[in-house]
Order: structure tokens, then C-alpha cells, then sequence
């Protein structure tokens, strides 16, 4: 069920940002739609910046309602509408499972110790041990992948599936084969070294004596025949 629930880039930040503030800014929460458009195109921990309006971040809000994962509230004694989210009831996780989606929708892939430190912005996690026991069931569920090192890395990365479009990810057999195109196109570019240079060199050299000695020998052979001679060896 979870995975057949998708949603535009638009939306995975609004959805990202809601979770956000409710566990770092409770008494702001919910949010009204002029709040959580500064949310969605705030500088820090997001990635990409962007620079939503209103009626984007309104559109979005009201796809994310008719999915159920967002509801409008209006609070006693005020007529400003506002809204929050259903994501934990919707996707069937608990807070701190929540909070690592959060972070994924916002800020994209990221390795484990990132993931950590920033996660823990909104729900405490000790350890990388105790990160791991919170993605294990988001892994299960089909919510999060695992995704193979980017070359010169060693550890691996997370990312959400929620929202695929909002950060696309290159496989790693991809990535491996476009480096080692780049790594051909840049061999065969750069300029030989004076070793190689002077071996090629040589050997050019070589060649042309000895296409100058079978000329030759094509010549005297003609030379020969034409006096009725035969020339040995």
C-alpha cells in the first residue's frame, strides 16, 4: 500500500516540513499556509533551496489532503486555516521512523552519520546502531532503500521512496560506468608522456624503414626481371 503512495516534489517538501515543525516547534504547530511556505523554502536543511509561492504550496497541501496524509484545521477563535499531518497514521510508522522520513524528503539520500545528526534534530537517536534499528522496519516496508556507496566512499546511503522525482538517485552500476567512460575520455585526450611519446616515436620510425626496404626490394625485383637476371635471397 505504502509504496503505491507517491508524491511530487512539491508535496514531499511540504509533507517533510510539517513533520519538521511539529517535533522541533510544537507550540507553532500547525502550521498556517503563510508559515509553511517560509518552512518549505527555508535555506538551512534543505536541499534543494527552493522558491515556493503560496498558491504552490496551497496546491500541494490540497493533493496531500485528498491522499489523506495532511488535514486543515481551524483553531477556536481564529479564522486563519491551518494544517497538519497524518503521516505517522497514514504510513503505519511510529515518531522516530517519521522523523528519519522527514529528513529524507528534505534533504534527499544521505549517509548514516548525516542521517543521524540530523534526524536527531527532531527525535533522539544515540547511535548509528540505534538509526539503524529505526530504518530496519522502513526497509521492510519498502519506505526507505539502501543504496550502494558513490565511488570514493565508503558508506552507504539512504534514501525515501515516497517521492522518487524529488531527488533522483543514479544507480551505482551507472555511476560506476559513466566514471570509468570519463576515465577513458580523459585518457585518451591527454597528452602522452615523453616515454610513451618517444617509444611511439621509434617505432614509427621502424615502420617507415621497413616499408622503404619493401619498396626497394619491389623495385629491384622489377629491375632484375626486366634484365632477365634473378636476384638471390
Amino acid at each position: 500500500m505504502t509504496l503505491e503512495l507517491q508524491l511530487d516534489p512539491i508535496e514531499a517538501r511540504v509533507l517533510g516540513v510539517l513533520v519538521e515543525k511539529e517535533l522541533t516547534t510544537p507550540d507553532q504547530y500547525p502550521l498556517t499556509l503563510n508559515s509553511l511556505t517560509l518552512g518549505a523554502n527555508q535555506k538551512s536543511n534543505r536541499d534543494p533551496v527552493l522558491d515556493l509561492m503560496e498558491g504552490d504550496v496551497y496546491a500541494a497541501l490540497q493533493k496531500l489532503i485528498r491522499k489523506g496524509l495532511v488535514g486543515s484545521v481551524h483553531p477556536v477563535g481564529s479564522r486563519v486555516e491551518k494544517f497538519r499531518h497524518n503521516g505517522a497514521a497514514v504510513l503505519k510508522i511510529e515518531a522516530p521512523q517519521l522523523a528519519v522520513i522527514s529528513e529524507l524528503l528534505m534533504r534527499g539520500p544521505q549517509q548514516p552519520g548525516e542521517l543521524r545528526s540530523r534526524a536527531s534534530r527532531m527525535t533522539p537517536i544515540e547511535s548509528l546502531p540505534a538509526l539503524m534499528e529505526i530504518l530496519k522496519p522502513l526497509l521492510e516496508m519498502g519506505l526507505v532503500v539502501r543504496l550502494d556507496p558513490t565511488p570514493g566512499s565508503r558508506a552507504e546511503r539512504y534514501a525515501q521512496r515516497l517521492a522518487p522525482s524529488a531527488h533522483p538517485v543514479e544507480s551505482a552500476a551507472s555511476s560506476r560506468a559513466s566514471s570509468e567512460v570519463k576515465a577513458l575520455v580523459a585518457e585518451a585526450l591527454a597528452p602522452p608522456s615523453p616515454a610513451v611519446a618517444a617509444g611511439e616515436a621509434t617505432e614509427k620510425r621502424i615502420s617507415d624503414l621497413e616499408a622503404n626496404v619493401a619498396r626497394l626490394r619491389r623495385q629491384l625485383d622489377h629491375l632484375a626481371w626486366r634484365l632477365g637476371e634473378k636476384l638471390e635471397g
